[in-house]
């Protein structure tokens, strides 16, 4: 075997031409020093030189200008304007002006204003003054939505690909109002508004369908591709934040919430006739389902170096893919500049003509991660090829190349190749409800008839639903003081084997924590009925004797139809360039979350061989799809999926991954804490020690908030803690989520001075599934600050915390 090549190398030719380059500037110093010569040579030098290359560098540069001006017009005024300012039509040729649009916007404006004023007055106030008891107060003061137009910077009409009932057009909106926007809560004296908002994005509008009789269409259907950038100029929201039943949102999720209510898969439909089914035009069936093997890359840039760049290194490379909302990203191959993932992701594609795979490389780093490259591939291509693999060039960097095997998966409504598809995945033979799937299941949740009151009698309750799918659950929104809720909601599951698992739905009183029925539903009854389709009331058990939920599901098979073509057929994936700026597109795809580790992670995963491209790669696990509620964002989540090499098998310690705990003696080293340490360590062995706690408590609350998706932990206060000096000490409380020990993964609290029961009172959020969370541990540390350049700092006591607890989601507060 060849020998590992150096993990450093020396740029020698940069380090002798660094040194000339040095030598030739101090050189002439020296000659005037050594002569007696006055330093004003230097200057007089020196402005010479400078005045030179500014006069020949303003020549050169008109006189370029000129010819660029001649050679090509259009480049040259490109060129002379930044591409931000540019609107859609200038870079996209399809993509054509609308000033008459925007025209006829402005002359209606005054009339959209009037709608929205309606809007928010008769349907979002009372909606919110419903919602909780301590916002029965809320009311509008003041609307006024500005005199500023929403413009249209361009539209694109598809014509292909498309089907004939529909008519699909994108507009990129842009709209930057002073608009005025005030509310009160009169029970709490909160007074809160907005001044401005600004709002950027690429809205899709759907007509469908396409009728014979007046208006000729049936519904509009407007949704944003992917989340819009949103920004919100508040005033009084602080005050706002305290009122009970709002403190537990802040401004970033207020934003998160209003960009993503228009995001597919969420929509805004308005029917025009009405014999139109409303329900299958918000929630249609998915196009397809997109399965991603991201297998390897080569010859990737090495971004890591030392010595200020003269001894270069590798780098730790990692992958972030995105398909519309949906964000996945890859482990990170550490000092590797060929990496190999062998990971595999299934994203589902709702609106394919535009819609794009987006790639991202990043070799990461403690402060931040460098690009290493990015590739953007046309849905509409893949479609059509069905299968892809082949190592495609990255765009934006100098070299590197990435291996991907794309498969379109087709939503087949009957379950003759369901069979075969258990045996491609090895589902058959595979009792776990894991792995890659076999088929999806869509669910449309309607409504709910005469639930019982919950503990209190005659009293209505706050229904919400729980649909679990194997460990994989989703929660719907919650409606407020009724027994006969109506959701109108729209779910997805990934099923990796619909034979032997099963559709859990449980209804529950948010208010009082309590169930008002449930049922189960096995999958293979889909398998048996008419379209793999059942729409129907069904009987809620443990609940009121009338008591039924109203839903449609469907399941649909996931088949690869490979395509027949000739021997000498060339595929015609088309490779995008990304209309984003690479500095834009690396900060929105910056990984902000903690890593999730692999699902199931105490059961030993099989080992799969990988063989050439014409045979089957079968895969143990796969990742979890994104949360489909249409409330909240899909959290960026590092994935768990693997392929594995036949020469190498996963064992369940290379899975289960824990911190060892060191010796809290090793990280003090000041006498007086030393001694401190081991008075407390005698006083345990005695039984004389408060609460058995030699180091101090930490008093902490824990809770898994669904509606969220995120964990909550709440650092109350500490007591009893070691003194680092005679003053006391500064202590402060760092958490991880492990196994996550990154950065952005960390959480802190503010520093106590001289105190040894500090008070904290703070709340911090890790932003992970129930699901997820239950495997996973938090790690809190209590540490001594010190002042800066002191030596006062270290441990002063540290837990892990096992989150596997079914009572996570209820929380608790303990010592």
């Amino acid at each position: 075997p060849e020998p590992p090549p150096p993990l450093l190398s020396v740029d020698v030719t940069g380090l002798v031409s660094q040194f000339a380059r040095s030598f030739v500037l101090i050189f002439p110093v020296y000659v005037l020093g050594y002569l007696g010569l006055s330093f004003s040579w230097v200057l007089i030098a020196l402005c010479g030189l400078f005045w030179i290359r500014r006069h020949r560098g303003g020549k050169t540069s008109r006189l370029g200008r000129a010819l660029a001006f001649l050679e090509d017009e259009e480049e040259a005024v490109r060129l002379s304007v930044s591409s931000a300012d540019l609107p859609a039509w200038v870079h996209f040729p399809d993509t054509e002006r609308a000033e008459w649009l925007n025209k006829t916007v402005k002359q209606m404006w005054p009339f959209i204003c009037q709608f929205i004023e309606k809007l928010f007055r008769e349907t979002i106030e009372p909606a919110v003054r419903g919602a909780n008891n301590h916002l029965s107060t809320f009311s509008f003061t003041k609307i006024d939505i500005g005199h500023q137009p929403l413009r249209i910077n361009g539209v694109k009409v598809y014509t292909e690909n498309v089907d004939k009932r529909q008519i699909i057009l994108d507009l990129q909106i842009s709209f930057v109002g002073n608009c005025e926007i005030d509310l009160e809560i009169k029970r709490y004296f909160c007074r809160a508004g907005v001044k401005s908002i600004q709002i950027h994005g690429t809205m899709r509008v759907i007509l469908e369908p396409l009728i014979g009789d007046m208006p000729l269409i049936g519904a509009l259907s407007l949704f944003f591709l992917r989340k819009p950038l949103l920004e919100i100029n508040w005033t009084g929201l602080t005050n706002l934040l305290d009122v009970p039943g709002l403190n537990g949102l802040s401004d970033t999720i207020i934003l998160d919430i209003i960009s993503n209510y228009l995001v597919l898969p969420n929509r805004i439909t308005v029917p025009l006739v009405s014999e139109v089914q409303i329900a299958q035009l918000r929630f249609p069936i998915p196009k397809g389902v997109l399965r991603i093997h991201f297998i390897e890359a080569q010859d990737l840039e090495g971004k890591d170096t030392y010595l200020k760049g003269i001894v270069k290194g590798k780098s730790d490379p990692y992958g972030i893919i995105r398909v519309g909302n949906q964000i996945f990203q890859s482990k990170v191959i550490k000092e590797n500049l060929n990496p190999k993932w062998n990971e595999v992701y299934e994203a589902l594609v709702y609106e394919h003509p535009g819609q794009e795979l987006e790639i991202e490389l990043f070799d990461e780093d403690p402060d931040k991660d460098d690009f290493l490259g990015s590739l953007m591939i046309d849905l509409i291509e893949v479609e059509k090829e069905r299968l892809l693999d082949e190592w495609f060039t990255l765009d934006e960097v100098s070299k590197g190349k990435l291996h991907l095997k794309l498969e379109w998966l087709t939503l087949m409504p009957t379950a003759e190749n369901l069979d075969k598809v258990l045996t491609s995945i090895r589902a058959d033979k595979d009792q776990a409800n894991d792995g890659l799937s076999s088929a999806l299941l869509i669910l449309y949740l309607d409504s709910a008839r005469n639930l019982p009151s919950g503990k209190k009698i005659n009293s209505n309750p706050n229904p919400l639903v729980l649909l679990s799918v194997g460990h994989k659950a989703q929660e719907s929104k919650i409606r407020y003081k009724t027994n006969e809720p109506v959701w109108e909601e729209n779910f997805t599951f990934f099923v990796h084997n619909p034979k032997r698992q099963d559709l859990e739905v449980e209804v529950r009183d948010e208010q009082h924590q309590c169930s008002l029925g449930n049922f189960k539903l096995p999958l293979s009854q889909l398998l048996e009925s008419e379209d793999l389709t059942m729409h129907q009331r069904f009987h809620l058990s443990n609940s009121g004797p009338n008591s039924t939920i109203n839903m449609k599901i469907a399941l649909r098979v996931l088949s690869l139809e490979k395509q027949l073509r000739s021997p000498d057929h060339q595929h015609s994936a088309q490779v995008k360039r990304p209309s984003l700026s690479k500095d834009a597109r690396k900060s929105s795809f910056k990984p902000q979350v903690p890593v999730s580790p692999p699902p199931d992670s105490s059961k030993p995963v099989p080992a799969s061989p990988v063989t050439d491209s014409d045979k089957k790669t079968d895969i143990a696990e796969k990742s979890q799809p994104p949360n489909a509620s249409p409330q909240w964002p899909t959290d960026l989540s590092r994935s768990s999926s693997s392929l594995h090499a036949s020469n190498f098998s996963y064992s369940p310690s290379h899975l289960s991954v824990k911190e060892p705990t060191p010796s809290i003696a090793s990280d003090i080293s000041l006498p007086i804490a030393t001694q401190e340490l081991r008075q407390r360590l005698r006083q345990l062995e005695n039984g004389t020690t408060l609460g058995q706690s030699p180091l101090g408590q930490i008093q902490l609350t824990i809770r898994h908030s669904s509606q969220r998706n995120k964990l909550i932990v709440v650092v109350h206060s500490c007591r009893n803690l070691i003194a680092f000096s005679e003053e006391g000490s500064d202590p402060y409380v760092r958490m991880y989520l492990l196994p996550d020990k990154r950065r952005s993964g960390r959480r802190k609290t503010h520093v106590s001075k001289k105190t040894l029961n500090p008070v904290f009172d703070q709340i911090f959020d890790f932003s992970v599934s129930l699901p997820e969370v239950q495997r996973r541990t938090l790690d809190v540390a209590v540490k001594n600050s010190g002042g800066f350049l002191s030596k006062d700092k270290g441990l002063l006591g540290k837990l892990l915390i096992p989150l596997a607890s079914e009572e996570l989601a209820k929380g608790w507060t303990q010592w």
